[in-house]
């Protein structure tokens, strides 16, 4: 069933005038007055819907029931990835959302190939945060995960919020997961640019507080690497059945 993000509350029994963006998906999916759809906002759960209208350029559909369930980790995960460039940035928030991360934190590292500031790094922000969106609605999640404005690895390692676990991916890193911690609640992952940290940023981020992190002998690239300690996470501590 076509299943759709609409920011605005949603309420049982009302009629609703769907996106402009939904508008032109009902047109390529070539959906038709009564077709069933499924609509949700993020707030949690799910709405069953029907169209009511479809014409030309506008879509109209009737809120019929709310389903109050969760696809959500039992571990709340967020993801401190340093900005990659052409299209790995994209990858790692679509497969992230669809592995269970829960909040995207952009790092502006010294190796970043990718430099952003100012109106275009707002604009990419932007744009990051409409992939979320979508990979929401294709992996079944009723909750958004956030991306949150761009920082400098300087700056993220000040404000950095409190986790149960805090890790630093690392080719320094000696600690498996077992060794960090047992089942923690929360995790902040930090995963690096083409080229990894610095050691001056490894340095400060360790002196910080983060746990350096190896998953194994093999040197990842940056696209692998926070997606692969994602998965390893959900194993050992989340909803990945191994």
């Amino acid at each position: 069933m076509p299943r759709f993000f609409v920011d605005v509350p949603l309420i049982c029994g009302e009629r609703l005038a769907l996106p402009d963006a939904i508008v032109r998906h009902v047109h390529v999916l070539r959906l038709r007055e009564g077709d069933p759809i499924t609509l949700f906002n993020g707030r949690g759960g799910e709405y069953e819907a029907s169209l009511d209208v479809v014409a030309r350029r506008e879509a109209i559909c009737n809120v019929v029931r709310h389903n109050d369930i969760s696809r959500e980790s039992p571990v709340w995960l967020g993801l401190a990835q340093a900005i990659s460039s052409g299209d790995r940035m994209e990858f790692t928030l679509q497969k992230g959302v669809e592995m269970g991360v829960s909040a995207f934190q952009p790092l502006a590292a010294e190796r970043s190939v990718v430099k952003l500031a100012g109106e275009r790094a707002d604009k990419r922000v932007v744009r990051w945060q409409e992939i979320v969106e979508s990979a929401c609605e294709q992996c079944g999640r009723t909750f958004v995960p956030e991306v949150r404005p761009i920082l400098s690895v300087e700056q993220w390692l000040i404000q950095a919020p409190q986790a149960d676990a805090r890790l630093l991916m690392s080719p320094l890193g000696q600690k498996r997961l077992a060794d960090v911690a047992v089942a923690p609640a929360s995790v902040w992952l930090m995963a690096g640019p083409e080229g990894g940290y610095t050691s001056s940023e490894e340095g400060r981020a360790i002196e910080s507080g983060w746990t350096p992190l190896k998953l194994g002998p093999r040197i990842l690239r940056t696209e692998t690497a926070a997606l692969a300690a994602v998965a390893a996470i959900q194993s050992v501590w989340g909803d990945y059945a191994c």
